[in-house]
């Protein structure tokens, strides 16, 4: 599966741009703030129905316009799959697939599946376990519909469930019987989210090892560990247990929206003690561990997307890097750098069909 075409239509700061890919690699180069991101954002978008960023769609749309879309050709065994995203600002955004809408997403999500590898990674280890939790979700969601539709369920009761704690606190009341309406239901989704995350820790663990010895050149060890409320009992058992905690606190206190993905460089805590250029290794080497399993998972290699990796690589990481980008089948790759000449060097050793792109101020020359 690779993306053959891709136009963007008042996307962020493109007013309208068309682009005719590579199938193995493409290079995007030019200044900051020129819109190199923005087209590896597009590509997110196609895949996943949402920024890599996380931005709401409205803040997607180009200054002054009222839209924005995008359309590209994704190329498949069967054949060519055309995919249009659509979003008018005041309305809801809509994916078509083939000429036909699709009417739910999570049935479209994980279809097109894509990792993207950008600087703001570095949350995954500087920021709470929040962001972890995402790094979980957002490989299964692609693996599994099921657990998309558990994960949307358990945020579901939880929000509800929260907000009626908090109701009774402000009206100085509780109500058994409501609340166990909702407590009833959460743990099985919850119990489900639990035993998919803890597989994919378990099938994670030796390719986050392997791909860091492969980019470090085996300096430190790896490893990452997952904690969950869940390991000490089921849900019911938990809610029940932390009632009155709850009702005091007004939140759920206990529950896979508080599991985390412990990240570790020999043994110790990898915020505390890891280098700028530790760092950046150990957050390739989890996505492309990611990578690695959404590709066994689907039977096919994803799209990766790489935003401005080479930063803060010192020169013999980066010749590890592109030897295991070059030298292993990453099916179709999408690459910005700012700086060109280190962008032909790289392809200079690439034997593949490749493209390179020059981006500025949201126009584009090859």
């Amino acid at each position: 599966m690779f993306l053959s075409s891709l136009k963007l239509a008042n996307f962020k700061n493109y007013s309208l741009q068309a682009f005719d890919l590579s199938p193995r690699l493409n290079c995007f180069t030019g200044l900051n703030g020129m819109g190199k991101t923005n087209v590896l954002d597009a590509v997110h978008f196609l895949c996943l129905c949402k920024s890599h960023s996380g931005a709401a769609d409205k803040f997607l749309v180009r200054h002054g316009e009222n839209f924005f879309r995008l359309e590209a050709v994704f190329q498949e065994d069967t054949g060519p799959v055309p995919v249009v995203a659509k979003f008018p600002l005041g309305q809801r955004k809509e994916i078509e697939k083939s000429g036909t809408v699709v009417s739910r997403l999570m049935d479209y999500i994980g279809q097109f599946p894509v990792v993207m590898i950008a600087p703001d990674d570095v949350a995954l280890v500087q920021d709470g376990s929040e962001e972890r939790r995402r790094f979980m979700d957002n490989t299964l969601s692609q693996i599994s519909s099921d657990y998309l539709q558990n994960l949307l369920t358990y945020n579901t009761l939880l929000k509800q469930r929260n907000a009626l704690l908090k109701q009774f606190a402000e009206e100085k009341s509780f109500d058994t019987v409501l609340l166990e309406s909702i407590d009833r239901q959460m743990p099985a989704p919850a119990a489900a989210l639990h035993k998919q995350r803890q597989y994919f820790v378990e099938a994670l663990r030796p390719l986050f090892a392997e791909y860091y010895r492969e980019i470090s050149a085996d300096y430190e060890q790896v490893d990452a560990r997952y904690t969950s409320d869940l390991a000490d009992g089921d849900l019911k058992e938990l809610l029940q247990r932390n009632l009155e905690k709850d009702r005091i606190l007004q939140r759920t206190t206990a529950g896979p929206h508080r599991d985390d993905l412990g990240v570790l460089m020999d043994g110790l805590p990898v915020k505390r003690f890891a280098s700028q250029g530790q760092l950046k290794s150990f957050l390739l080497a989890l996505r492309l561990a990611q990578y690695e399993l959404l590709r066994r998972e689907k039977g096919f290699s994803p799209i990766l997307l790489l935003d401005d990796i080479f930063d803060k690589l010192d020169e013999n990481r980066v010749r590890q890097l592109v030897g295991l980008l070059i030298g292993r089948d990453f099916g179709q790759i999408f690459i910005t750098d700012t700086q060109r000449s280190r962008m032909e060097a790289i392809v200079a050793s690439f034997t593949g069909d490749y493209r390179i792109f020059e981006i500025a101020n949201g126009s584009v020359s090859v």
